[in-house]
């Protein structure tokens, strides 16, 4: 989840000469990992947009979420529970999509996306309900505010543990939370970063993160919130229905 998931089921690397180096994700084939100055196998079909030269760096991100929305779900709360057999094992089977976000210096942030597909037993979950709450790893996460389309809705998550608000998160790649929103059916995807700036401030760690996402169009959304506590990233999962 990056399963960033953004932990996505993400990881992130800085990268030069538009060269991207990953760790060997869990269950990935020696086919489908990334060495240097080499490309995976389903990159093949790509088309080179432009060359980029060898002094950029590049802040990369690759995120891999499920086009099962439900086992996604349950896949974000498995990766992220000490215990579970799933921990820390992030690419099973199942159909994925992989976006590559970046941004190389002095130019515009680029998203690209492919399908992936990992061999195995796989049995697809039924469609999510709406759900704002999710519990993972002992922690509760609560979802306030709605999705309008077209324009930014205000999204607030906030983080306990106990029963007790959740007060000294920890910046992770930059903020005290990331926000993945995918779009049910064709997996849209909507990297959202939050309100403020660790040590701006003015900007608590928690409990309350705030978001403002600007989803294109009406629909179903499965949102990710990636946030670290206590030197360990945890993903918790939602689903909302933007009108």
């Amino acid at each position: 989840m990056s399963l960033r998931l953004r932990r996505l089921l993400a990881v992130t690397a800085a990268t030069a000469a538009g060269v991207a180096v990953l760790p060997a994700l869990t269950a990935a084939t020696a086919a489908d990992r990334v060495t240097l100055d080499a490309a995976p196998v389903w990159t093949h079909s790509a088309t080179a947009v432009r060359a980029t030269p060898a002094t950029t760096q590049l802040r990369l991100a690759a995120v891999l979420p499920l086009r099962d929305a439900a086992g996604a779900e349950r896949a974000a709360l498995a990766v992220s529970t000490p215990g579970d057999a799933r921990y820390g094992h992030y690419l099973t089977a199942a159909q994925w999509r992989v976006y590559a976000d970046f941004k190389a210096t002095g130019a515009e942030p680029l998203t690209l996306g492919t399908d992936l597909a990992v061999a195995g037993d796989y049995q697809p979950a039924p469609p999510s309900a709406e759900s704002r709450t999710a519990v993972v790893d002992g922690y509760t996460v609560t979802l306030a505010g709605d999705l309008k389309a077209g324009t930014d809705s205000r999204l607030t998550l906030s983080v306990s543990r106990d029963g007790e608000p959740v007060t000294d998160l920890q910046p992770y790649l930059g903020a005290y939370g990331h926000l993945v929103a995918l779009r049910s059916g064709d997996l849209a995807y909507l990297h959202v970063h939050p309100e403020g700036t660790p040590g701006d401030g003015t900007t608590e760690p928690g409990p309350d993160v705030t978001f403002f996402a600007a989803v294109p169009s009406a629909g179903t959304y499965h949102l990710y919130l990636d946030f670290q506590h206590e030197e360990v990233v945890r993903t918790a999962a939602f689903t909302l229905d933007a009108h």
